[in-house]
């Protein structure tokens, strides 16, 4: 099995959203929710429409049990108000068409991450954990701050950490680049 990576590319990403968003805005704001919280899919899926009307989203991780309280930024909340516009309060925010207020599937959310990776050449290393991974890649790259991501991804060591998100990769990749011992 192959270990899913996050989007190292900022305009990947941004290529990515934009496609999504013009595909269907329901996946365009799954994906940008994942790559601006961090959260696990599992916990995205499950949001209705009343827990994204705040400032901030108030949930209880599905994995570990823990609330999180995530202020919402001037972005997402722009995404939000325009999708939940004309939707009700107990509607699932990420519905599937074929069943009345349930959401979509994970098996269904990896098959549009997949598809969009596909049509961006990402061949391998995707999956619903990218948006996680792309989030803490892009906020370690901007920070180094291993302290705080530990925290947001309930880690407890710096190497599981770095290690989840590509950086631990990127250093062994490095290695490889720099040896010349024949040239």
């Amino acid at each position: 099995m192959n270990r899913v990576q996050p989007i190292r590319d900022k305009q990947v990403v941004k290529d990515i959203f934009d496609y999504l968003q013009e595909k269907n805005r329901r996946d365009g704001l799954m994906f940008a929710l994942g790559i601006y919280t961090g959260l696990r899919i599992s916990d995205i899926l499950k949001l209705r429409v009343r827990d994204v009307r705040k400032e901030y989203l108030l949930i209880r991780e599905k994995k570990t049990g823990k609330e999180k309280r995530i202020p919402i930024n001037r972005f997402i909340r722009r995404l939000l108000d325009e999708y939940i516009k004309d939707k009700k309060d107990y509607e699932c925010l990420f519905r599937t068409p074929a069943v009345p207020n349930r959401p979509i599937t994970r098996q269904q959310a990896y098959n549009i991450l997949s598809r969009a990776a596909e049509k961006f050449g990402i061949e391998d290393g995707i999956g619903t954990h990218t948006m996680r991974k792309t989030f803490g890649y892009h906020y370690y790259q901007k920070t180094h701050d291993v302290a705080t991501l530990m925290e947001v991804f309930n880690h407890s060591r710096e190497e599981e950490t770095l290690r989840y998100i590509g950086i631990t990769q990127d250093t062994i990749s490095d290695v490889y680049k720099q040896v010349d011992l024949l040239e």
